[in-house]
This record gives structure tokens, C-alpha cells and sequence, in this order.
């Protein structure tokens, strides 16, 4: 990883709110507004549209039940990685199949992975991604799971990936971190 502008790691917590919405809004919404709110479960009180995705985040950020870690660059956030148990995030693609070959439990998942436009192929993916293991760390720990993209197998089967598709981040990116690759997932300890 090239050396890194100075930067801090901060929890996604009230306190840090607007760091993370002024991210968001200056990314527009990400992915038609969901405000990285998709792999929440769906409650009875969510509102939809990109307003309602804001405002059901800014709740379960309240309630202590959604976790990232925020890259803060010259008092921006720049970056995040969601984070959370498998209740605060049990939606995840693919999960028919993951069930299926469930052979262990995990602790905690990473389910989303963002970098401003403007700092995209630097790094901060993975600054992030680690800025999550710690925190995850620092809550006690255990078996973290991510779900990232493998670049080297869409390019073998012909595919080309757009950087802003790459929500979860890479294979590599993830081996580069301490995870291990487990049947199209990626396990690490925190």
C-alpha cells in the first residue's frame, strides 16, 4: 500500500453523523440513495426512497446497531467500511448460497466498502477496511467475514468491473489485510 496523507480512523457513531452524511451526499446518495442501508434488516418504520434510507441509518446509527469506519482526511470523511453482526446485517447477495455452505459461524461481516470519487486508486479502500478490523477489534473481536469482488476471475471470464461497482472491494485488497479465502468468501480475525 503507497504511503498514506495523514488521516485518522473514527467510528460511526451520533457524534460522527454528519461526517458520514456530508460523505454520502457528496457521493449523491450512493447507489440510488440507499445510504448504505441494504444490508440492514427492513423495519416496519422505514419510509422509502433516498430520504427514508438516510433517516433509517441516522436511527440505527442513533440506536448503536450500524457501525463503519469513517477515513477522516483534512476533517473529511473521505471513506468508509460498514461493519456489524450477522443480526445487524444479515442481507448479503448471494445468500441461498452462502447458507448452503455455511460450515462455521461468523462473528462480524463487512458489507460495504466506499471511497469519495476523488480518492479512488489510492488506497483508502483498504485503509478503510482496516480502520474497521480495528474497531471491530477494539469491541472484542472474533471471525470477520467479507464478501469481496475477484478481479482476476471476472477478467477470466472476460468482464470488465467499474471502480463505483466495486462496493465490497477486492480479493487481493482483502488477502492484503489478513483475511483468507473461503469458498467465495474471505475470513479474517480481528
Amino acid at each position: 500500500m503507497p504511503l498514506m496523507a495523514e488521516h485518522s480512523i473514527v467510528a460511526l457513531e451520533p457524534s460522527s453523523w454528519t461526517l458520514f452524511a456530508d460523505l454520502v451526499q457528496r457521493q449523491g446518495g450512493l447507489f440510488g440513495g440507499c445510504w448504505c442501508s441494504w444490508f440492514h434488516p427492513d423495519r416496519d418504520d422505514r419510509t422509502p426512497g433516498a430520504e427514508g434510507s438516510r433517516e433509517f441509518k441516522r436511527e440505527m446509527v442513533e440506536e448503536g446497531i450500524a457501525h463503519a469506519a469513517l477515513v477522516v482526511l483534512d476533517d473529511r470523511a473521505i471513506a468508509w467500511a460498514e461493519y456489524g453482526t450477522p443480526e445487524e446485517l444479515p442481507r448479503i447477495h448471494h445468500r441461498k448460497e452462502y447458507e448452503a455452505t455455511l460450515t462455521e459461524p461468523t462473528d462480524w461481516r463487512v458489507t460495504c466498502i466506499q471511497v469519495e470519487k476523488t480518492h479512488r486508486r489510492q488506497g483508502w479502500a483498504e485503509v478503510a477496511l482496516r480502520g474497521a478490523l480495528l474497531l471491530i477489534a477494539a469491541a472484542g473481536g472474533g471471525t470477520v467475514e467479507g464478501y469481496p469482488h475477484d478481479l482476476a476471475e471476472k477478467k477470466r471470464q472476460g468482464k470488465k468491473v467499474s471502480s463505483s461497482f466495486l462496493y465490497n472491494g477486492t480479493r487481493t485488497m482483502y488477502e492484503r489485510a489478513g483475511f483468507v479465502h473461503d469458498r467465495r468468501r474471505a475470513r479474517a480475525t480481528a
